[in-house]
């Protein structure tokens, strides 16, 4: 009798320290719903290497990965609760943002130069002047169609004095080399094997319209699950700096992910893309404000809308802090 009360108190206790465990599980996801992309080097490293599927195995939490084709994509999976996290350009996630889509970015996977205007080798465009009245192919709701608008302004020049030709990234680069369309704002690495595949001109770069690469979280998601949120962070952190150790490994990997070559993938990840400030500042804060006026001036929000708020809205800068930092 002894005995049996003893096993019986044992197992008890054991069940007992067990269920604070079970609960914790059973307020976890079952699984994390997040997007991979070409223009997002990082993710297809996390991708590749399965280190996110390794981190949460022991919780038996799964990882689905989506391809995203553009920011519009990453975000309307974002909007339908399609993904829990994605990737996208800042002043995209902005737009978003202001028009309802319940986000917040607490990291910067990237500072790319990611888009500018192309023509092809034997255009006679030379000049931003010269696309009044001409075709131009852009994807709504991304970087390349905003900085499309802001680098226009910088000439006088309104959506209206060209034809916008509303086209996925993609079918916007085959339709310039086909000659459908005049000029292409463009994003890598598409843009750049256009360049040393088809020999396509950049008519108009600048760094300054290209809004950074917003790993954005949806708001329900990372009030519910903060833990594993930073966890993902904490990831795409473990890959930015093996990409900046392995820049040539990582080149390899988005040349095979993308399909272009490994010249392609290093122009893009060497020559166009800093990976060395994650953690969203005040830099991020001022890049949007910057960007902002073009969302109403092109009434692509509604008027009056709050832009000062909606970023403050986006931009966490406390949330990641400790986990992301500058490099060396």
């Amino acid at each position: 009798m002894k005995r049996r009360s003893i096993l019986q108190g044992a197992a008890a206790g054991a069940a007992g320290l067990a269920l604070p465990a079970m609960v914790r599980a059973a307020d976890g996801p079952r699984e994390i719903r997040l997007d991979h992309a070409y223009y997002s080097p990082s993710s297809l490293v996390l991708r590749r290497f399965g280190w996110l599927e390794q981190a949460f195995k022991q919780d038996g939490i799964g990882v689905k990965w989506v391809l995203s084709a553009g920011s519009n994509r990453a975000l309307e999976y974002l909007n339908g609760n399609s993904i829990d996290i994605g990737s996208s350009a800042g002043l995209a996630a902005l737009l978003a943002k202001a028009n309802g889509n319940p986000i917040r970015a607490p990291y910067i996977f990237s500072r790319p130069e990611w888009t500018a205007l192309v023509v092809r080798r034997d255009s006679p465009i030379r000049s931003l002047a010269d696309l009044k009245g001409k075709k131009v192919a852009a994807t709504k709701g991304t970087d390349p169609y905003l900085f499309l608008l802001r680098a226009l302004q910088t000439v006088k020049l309104k959506r209206s004095d060209i034809e916008h030709v509303a086209l996925q990234h993609a079918d916007g680069r085959t339709a310039l080399e086909q000659g459908r369309v005049d000029a292409w704002a463009g994003l890598d690495p598409l843009m750049a094997a256009s360049e040393l595949d088809a020999g396509s001109r950049l008519i108009y770069r600048n760094v300054a319209f290209n809004t950074y690469g917003f790993l954005n979280v949806r708001e329900e998601f990372l009030a519910r699950h903060p833990a594993e949120v930073k966890r993902v962070i904490a990831a795409y952190e473990r890959a930015r700096r093996w990409i900046l150790a392995n820049t040539t490994e990582a080149a390899k990997i988005l040349a095979e992910e993308a399909k272009v070559s490994l010249e392609v993938a290093l122009l893009q990840l060497k020559l166009r893309t800093d990976f060395s400030n994650p953690q969203p500042s005040s830099e991020h804060v001022k890049a949007l404000q910057a960007a902002a006026p073009i969302l109403l001036e092109e009434q692509l929000v509604k008027p009056g809308t709050d832009l000062n708020r909606a970023i403050a809205d986006l931009v966490d800068t406390q949330f990641a802090r400790g986990l992301a930092g500058s490099a060396a």
